[in-house]
């Protein structure tokens, strides 16, 4: 693969032209939805005023939490435009939460504050769940994109060395159309905005880290992907099965890299089935 070749496997542009498109129904959809359920509840897990979570509260009492990690390339995105699958969720009985935090730019170009603001979400949620009726002992993590890549790294972080939680503190994941080896991409044209070092490389590639996982995992990507992020998610899954850890590899027909993650919104979509089951199987009611 040449330069050109390998700056176009980790761009979207040739392989999704229709990403102005999805992205403004994700946004649009996000309002539909609020205007059904109700605006989220606001919450800081932190000092810096991005450092907020939007709460889509479930009726039910002792829910459990899931938390997604939207994407954005680590550029880009807010909380507001990723509430569209929030009804699912509470629907189904589970509170839906979306983190904000810094894009890479305001932070040096640094995938670490990133790493750590989702790491401090995370422990805040563990550790305050009940303020809005979750139950600390059932948070399930997902992320697509970049978000995909962040939620990876947040299912094999040593909670234990990093934050003092348990190790097993997350139940289940989804990691949607994400990138888990940074080598590639620090070889890629995001390389040129990402400062990577040896170290920040090894750090936060996901698929170094393995022997942190200590939930289910899926791992999702659509057919029409680029090929990198194809290979990715395969060498992730086969590299977690080989592991001996509980992974599903889920590959959507016919959907591309950014029209995937709307079938996180259905209960009969891929994604949005594919999380029901794993919470289900986890025993969660």
């Amino acid at each position: 693969m040449n330069q050109k070749e390998l700056d176009d496997a980790y761009s979207q542009f040739i392989y999704a032209p229709n990403i102005a498109q999805v992205i403004d129904r994700w946004g649009s959809n996000s309002d539909l939805v609020r205007a059904r359920i109700g605006d989220p509840l606001k919450f800081s897990y932190g000092p810096a005023v991005v450092e907020s979570l939007d709460v889509y509260p479930t009726t039910k009492s002792n829910a459990p939490v899931h938390v997604f990690i939207h994407g954005g390339a680590w550029q880009q995105g807010t909380a507001e435009s990723y509430g569209f699958p929030a009804e699912l969720f509470v629907d189904s009985g589970v509170h839906y939460v979306v983190p904000d935090f810094s894009w890479i730019q305001d932070v040096g170009d640094s995938l670490y504050p990133i790493a750590d603001q989702l790491r401090r979400a995370i422990a805040w949620i563990y550790e305050n769940a009940g303020e809005f009726g979750g139950d600390s002992d059932q948070i399930y993590v997902s992320g697509h994109s970049s978000g995909g890549h962040l939620a990876a790294v947040m299912l094999t972080t040593n909670w234990m060395e990093k934050a003092d939680l348990p190790a097993d503190l997350i139940k289940g994941g989804l990691c949607c159309s994400g990138m888990f080896d940074m080598k590639p991409v620090r070889l890629s044209s995001r390389g040129k905005y990402v400062n990577f070092t040896h170290d920040m490389e090894h750090d936060m590639s996901p698929l170094h880290h393995i022997e942190n996982l200590h939930a289910p995992l899926i791992v999702a990507y659509g057919s029409y992907e680029t090929p990198e992020f194809k290979r990715q998610s395969i060498e992730f899954s086969e590299a977690a099965a080989e592991a001996g850890k509980s992974v599903d590899l889920i590959v959507a027909e016919n959907y591309n890299h950014f029209e995937i993650i709307e079938t996180l919104a259905n209960p009969n979509g891929v994604l949005g089935h594919a999380v029901l089951k794993q919470m289900a199987d986890a025993g969660t009611d």
